[in-house]
């Protein structure tokens, strides 16, 4: 019997994205984000988390979306990267999925060589194409130092 995969699927757009469920450690509602001067433009600020403050990143930007419109669906995957907590803004997080591996194709010539880096393949659920990604190639090494910076910066400033 072959293990399914477990993934946290959410939505950015029409899509629906999948992260293995072991990366994510909570999805909560998107509160009051403080902004941080100079951040990159994906990097929306930072949230206090239960006394931790944590960057947040819009997601829909980094994949490029302009028309984001932000409603109370929308939800933050809180990631952990590096034993770094991360916040991943997007349209709105759905249950747990489980996809068998048979039913995962790799991402092959699909995705354009820049992206097929953190689209780890493509899961088929019930009719529902899912791009599985892997957090940790998402965000490029120079872009997660930023955020940490980002972190850093209003944490020493309160």
């Amino acid at each position: 019997m072959e293990k399914e995969l477990q993934i946290v699927g959410f939505r950015i757009g029409s899509e629906t994205y999948g992260v293995r469920i072991g990366a994510v450690r909570e999805i909560v509602r998107v509160p009051e984000i403080t902004a941080v001067p100079s951040a990159p433009d994906t990097v929306e600020g930072v949230i206090n988390l239960r006394g931790k403050i944590i960057p947040v990143m819009d997601l829909r930007k980094r994949f490029g979306h302009t028309e984001i419109t932000s409603d109370k669906k929308n939800r933050i995957l809180v990631v952990e990267l590096d034993n770094k907590l991360l916040g991943l803004i997007v349209n709105s997080a759905s249950e747990v999925l489980k996809i068998p591996p048979s039913e995962i194709e790799a991402p092959g010539s699909v995705f354009a060589d820049g992206e097929s880096g953190y689209v780890t393949g493509v899961g088929k659920l019930k009719g529902r194409l899912i791009i599985l990604l892997d957090i940790s190639k998402l965000l490029h090494r120079p872009e997660l130092k930023r955020l940490e910076e980002a972190a850093e910066t209003v944490a020493t400033a309160k």
